[in-house]
């Protein structure tokens, strides 16, 4: 019997490996497709709504994106919240909720009112809310012991878009999508851990621990592990990885919506925001921490001595440790952060960093979320000693593909998705349905 060889393999079941599965069985004529996903389920790891922020970035909120960055952020925010239109579970995956960024101090108020200008034309929905708007949407970001703060704010606000999604559930509709069309072989091969890939006579064998799979083409979207099996195959070898972990902390339902603050331009990590969590009823999430962690995956162990052999470490990244931390912002706050993981210090410390926000915030009112957070692989460039704080993709020519953080994350999936459909696409000679992916996805 000849031995199956699949048109494409996605390797990776998290929000962007399960949106090309999505994508390819949708929008192309290509009919043989396999998902190798290691765990047993699909978005188990940084896909998993405990594991990230459950943020839509639409560029409009985020500081440190520029008008150009907020362009392209907002379409991909927007391949999501079309997608989501036609489904019967759209309130499960998606949801609405006031969002704002907060500026506190004259400095802050000042650029927000400048970023209002700039950014209005594009973001038509967009308000400039003074301290009495503020309070009427979020009293307890303004109020105190019933007056208003002293300190000068404005916010940034959208307030009737989608902001959050359960990234878990949107991957599984992905799959269930995929399925959907019975006319292709779709093969889900979970329970199935990658140990190497192999390229013989134009056939990719993805050799895992209880089988081998085949294929024509491949597409690589397992976070810090796409890395590692790339360097396996002798391609990325000018990257190092520095994964950053993110924790979160829980209040009562403080917040009405997102309330995000101000982005330091000199720190490359995450300001910290609050966010009602969609997992957890009558909570509101604060974070995330910033945390340098010797792990590919944020509880699991076993992902330290694969952390080593990607960091690859030498003078070239020794020299990106030594920028970062040779920058006081950077160096305090790396140190601030890992007090943030102190037990019994921890909760005082975050609950003076939440009150920019809730200035009323008691300690009581604060706990760590424990099993909350996960790892973004942030690569290093060896060759230019640089941090690389936007997507990386290695693309040797052969027919795989290796994705790894995506940027602006999961918001970025149907887009990401988009671009390897097109290069699997190419690979095969299959055919693109242009004009119902235009009118599903891009109307």
């Amino acid at each position: 019997m000849t031995e199956r060889v699949h048109d494409v393999a996605i390797i990776g079941g998290g929000v962007c490996g399960t949106a090309l599965l999505y994508m390819l069985s949708e929008y192309t004529d290509i009919q043989d497709i396999a998902l190798v996903e290691k765990y047993d389920d699909v978005a188990k790891v940084n896909s998993h709504g405990r594991n990230n922020s459950q943020t839509l970035h639409c560029g409009d909120i985020e500081t440190n994106y520029t008008l150009e960055k907020a362009r392209k952020v907002k379409t991909a925010a927007e391949m999501v919240v079309n997608y989501t239109e036609t489904l019967a579970e759209r309130d499960r995956i998606i949801f609405k909720y006031p969002k704002m960024v907060l500026g506190v101090g004259e400095k802050e108020c000042q650029q927000l009112r400048e970023r209002f200008e700039q950014f209005k034309t594009v973001f038509t929905t967009m308000q400039l809310l003074e301290k009495e708007q503020i309070a009427e949407i979020e009293p307890n970001v303004i109020m105190v012991d019933g007056k208003m703060r002293e300190e000068p704010c404005v916010a940034l606000a959208v307030l009737d878009e989608h902001a959050a999604v359960d990234y878990h559930q949107l991957a599984q509709s992905f799959v269930d999508e995929a399925k959907k069309h019975s006319d292709k072989d779709i093969h889900l091969h979970l329970n199935s851990h990658v140990e190497n890939i192999v390229e013989k006579d134009g056939i990719f064998s993805i050799v895992t621990q209880n089988r081998v799979i085949k294929a024509r083409t491949v597409v690589v979207s397992a976070g810090g592990h796409s890395l590692l099996l790339a360097q396996q195959m002798r391609y990325g070898l000018e990257y190092s990885c520095l994964p950053v972990a993110g924790s979160f902390y829980f209040t009562p339902p403080i917040l009405n919506g997102k309330v995000y603050t101000v982005q330091n331009d000199k720190l490359p990590f995450a300001a910290v925001h609050g966010d009602p969590d969609v997992l957890v009823d009558g909570k509101t999430r604060f974070g995330p921490t910033a945390l340098l962690l010797p792990m590919l995956e944020r509880y699991n162990i076993k992902t330290f001595i694969e952390f080593l052999r990607v960091l690859k470490l030498d003078s070239r990244v020794f020299k990106v440790f030594w920028d970062l931390f040779k920058v006081s912002d950077i160096r305090n706050y790396i140190f601030k952060n890992f007090l943030f993981e102190v037990p019994g210090l921890r909760r005082w410390l975050f609950m003076r960093e939440a009150r920019k926000i809730v200035p009323s915030l008691q300690l009581k009112d604060v706990s760590f979320a424990k099993g909350f957070g996960g790892v973004r692989p942030q690569l290093i460039d060896k060759k230019s000693s640089r941090l690389m704080l936007g997507e990386a993709k290695i693309n040797p020519g052969t027919g795989i593909v290796f994705n790894m953080t995506p940027s602006p994350g999961a918001t970025s999936c149907l887009e990401n998705a988009e671009l390897d459909m097109r290069f699997v696409a190419g690979r095969l000679g299959a055919k693109i349905h242009e004009e119902r992916l235009n009118q599903a996805l891009h109307k």
